[in-house]
């Protein structure tokens, strides 16, 4: 390993010339893979993943100042791999194939530890399938419920020792903290969506948990103890601090089709009742046709051309309370024209679906998230942000010290408690970057 270590740092260039082009390192690299430059290494499986990880390591580590020129989806295109089944990939990664670089990332080690509850569950050939009882519920006796306490326990979610078939105190306090390890909210009281996730085989979650450590590998490590992460399976945003997460808040996303993309920045402003420039493809497909058959549409929603083009106009909207951007946006400078704003249909945050934006984020909670962006500048108190908000006033605010923003896309995580969370794929990522990982996949 060794060996391949030095004729990979040869290969991708970091003599003294420096890394110039991240295409030919990538290039280079794909021959690597590919056998093209001669190293010594048998064909064993759990050798090729030392191989590849170790590539990929340093890739990592070289493109680590890229702005996302080398991302999961190119890597996979460009460097050839060896598929295999995802058991056979955990039990590799489980022994030792990856490497200290990861450990730097508190993600991939979290996600790793669960790996191994996951990757013994299966080998111990995974768990039956619950079914519902009706009136299932705390004081009840049922074969279902030994059922249940034995599905828990394989997961480490309930004592083992209780085999009891009493749904007791201890069953549902276990059933509220699972209810909220898939996003559900903690009745203690079981339900069809609850036992569906229960009832996901063992070797899925292997494979899914497998898909997100080779996400995390691509996400810079979380060196800043303040930061807003939004997760956008989790449909949440998490505000952290020294002293841990401090905040969290629904959020909405992008819908399938406009869907929100992963990257991280710093907001480096705040905006106040802001004007919505509106996206050329906006105007194309909603807005023009609304014009046509209404002439006072623009009028209605406090809209106006800004630049009458040949094709399509420029257009914005105005400040105010129906503003589709709300009372304030937080800017973070990106390719994608993404940032986080408020919104003025705040009935849309009880929806347990909530990806049905164009691709920015909505927040809601904007006043308290502006807070704490803000909570170094001391002449911008909660009232005096509550009362820029209401001004009616455009008006931007310079960020004197940056605040680390991620978004990430994880349906397998770990929260701050190292607590396993599983979320839907809402954009159907998992099942692609499975196709290219894996041998056979299962699951949606």
């Amino acid at each position: 390993m060794d060996s391949l270590l030095t004729s990979g740092s040869a290969v991708m260039g970091t003599d003294s010339a420096g890394l110039t082009n991240s295409e030919k390192l990538l290039k280079d690299s794909a021959r690597l893979m590919d056998g093209s430059i001669a190293m010594t290494f048998d064909n064993s499986d759990t050798d090729l993943v030392f191989t590849e990880l170790a590539l990929t390591e340093q890739l990592v580590e070289l493109t680590g100042e890229n702005n996302g020129v080398i991302t999961e989806e190119n890597f996979y295109w460009l460097v050839p791999r060896k598929k295999m089944e995802a058991m056979q990939l955990a039990d590799s990664v489980l022994k030792g194939a990856d490497s200290a670089l990861w450990s730097k990332n508190t993600q991939y080690t979290a996600l790793k530890n669960s790996l191994q509850v996951y990757y013994k569950a299966a080998k111990n050939g995974g768990w039956d399938s619950l079914t519902l009882s009706p009136g299932l519920r705390k004081g009840v006796k049922s074969p279902v419920v030994t059922a249940l306490k034995k599905r828990l326990a394989a997961t480490n979610d309930y004592p083992s020792t209780d085999t009891s078939n009493v749904y007791n105190d201890s069953l549902e306090m276990s059933v509220k903290t699972v209810q909220q390890q898939y996003g559900f909210a903690p009745t203690g009281q079981l339900s069809d969506s609850l036992i569906w996730e229960l009832n996901v085989p063992a070797q899925e979650r292997v494979q899914q948990i497998l898909v997100n450590m080779n996400r995390a590998m691509w996400m810079p490590p979380q060196t800043d103890s303040t930061r807003i992460t939004v997760n956008i399976p989790s449909l949440q945003l998490y505000v952290y601090s020294d002293s841990g997460k401090v905040m969290e808040m629904p959020v909405i996303v992008g819908k399938e089709g406009t869907g929100t993309m992963a990257f991280s920045d710093e907001i480096s402003k705040v905006v106040f009742n802001p004007y919505w420039n509106i996206p050329q493809s906006i105007v194309q497909n909603e807005i023009k046709p609304a014009m046509n058959a209404d002439p006072n549409y623009l009028k209605k929603r406090n809209m106006e051309i800004v630049k009458q083009n040949d094709s399509l106009p420029e257009i914005r909207q105005l400040p105010g309370k129906d503003n589709a951007l709300g009372r304030v946006k937080f800017l973070f400078p990106n390719s994608f024209d993404i940032y986080l704003h408020d919104t003025p249909n705040k009935d849309l945050f009880a929806q347990q679906n909530r990806a049905l934006s164009h691709g920015c984020i909505r927040v809601a909670h904007p006043d308290s998230l502006a807070s704490f962006i803000l909570r170094d500048q001391s002449e911008w108190t909660p009232d005096k942000i509550v009362a820029a908000m209401n001004s009616g006033k455009e008006q931007t605010v310079e960020v004197k010290k940056p605040v680390p923003v991620s978004i990430t896309y994880y349906t397998a995580f770990a929260d701050e408690k190292g607590k396993m969370q599983f979320r839907k794929d809402v954009y159907g990522y998992d099942k692609k970057t499975a196709a290219k990982m894996f041998t056979t996949t299962s699951g949606a």
